[in-house]
């Protein structure tokens, strides 16, 4: 199957989340959300909404986010499965009826989760690395949050992750240069220090990524 990978140009990298889909034997079709006219009519049987460091309500690029939110709710309404992870789950919150504002407090390097459902999306450490937060749609079931709001929805065939399941350390490094770098610090985090742990806990979150595929898959995307 052909799957549509929305990301920005040269933040495009879906990790461990690619690797599991190309491993099942999906084709990854890349996409950026910085060309509002690529995204239409591309043809796929899902999509992989990857983060982004836009927020969904920054006017400067209101385009590029009603061009992304079409492509979803398109996809949604047709059937399709869907996969947002980080700014892709605000995305599919903002377009199917859920809103998006800036958290209390922003989420930045190995945290754990509240869950419901601990054997696909267990406690945790996941790496998170966002200062926006959503409220879920309309019919959606939340299946996980944490203080700064929730985590984890399913709405049919879409599942929305705030944290990042597809992150490894060469992911991370790219992230934590400058000027993320500067951006970790003021946060009170060495950016070293976060690449180190993110390379330690890369066995693990592997496979807590690939577990998260398998059943986005084989539970999720069924119809």
């Amino acid at each position: 199957m052909r799957v549509l990978v929305v990301g920005n140009r040269g933040d495009d990298d879906p990790g461990f989340v690619g690797e599991r889909l190309r491993e099942r034997g999906h084709q990854l079709v890349p996409r950026h959300r910085d060309d509002p006219d690529g995204l239409d009519a591309v043809p796929a049987g899902m999509v992989l909404v990857l983060g982004s460091e836009w927020s969904v309500y920054w006017e400067h690029v209101t385009a590029n986010v009603e061009a992304e939110a079409r492509l979803l709710r398109n996809a949604h309404q047709a059937g399709l499965p869907i996969l947002g992870i980080c700014y892709g789950a605000q995305m599919l919150a903002h377009a199917l009826g859920g809103s998006v504002h800036p958290a209390e407090r922003p989420e930045v390097g190995w945290c754990e989760v509240e869950t419901t459902e601990p054997l696909v999306i267990p406690q945790g450490p996941w790496l998170q690395w966002h200062y926006d937060t959503f409220v879920v749609p309309p019919g959606a079931v939340e299946l996980a949050r944490s203080m700064a709001g929730p985590q984890a929805f399913v709405l049919g065939r879409a599942l929305a992750v705030q944290f990042h399941p597809e992150a490894d350390e060469n992911v991370v490094a790219r992230w934590s240069a400058e000027p993320g770098d500067e951006e970790l610090r003021r946060l009170g985090l060495d950016p070293d220090e976060l690449i180190a742990r993110t390379r330690a806990e890369r066995p693990a979150s592997r496979l807590r990524a690939f577990r998260l595929v398998d059943w986005f898959l084989d539970q999720v995307a069924p119809r």
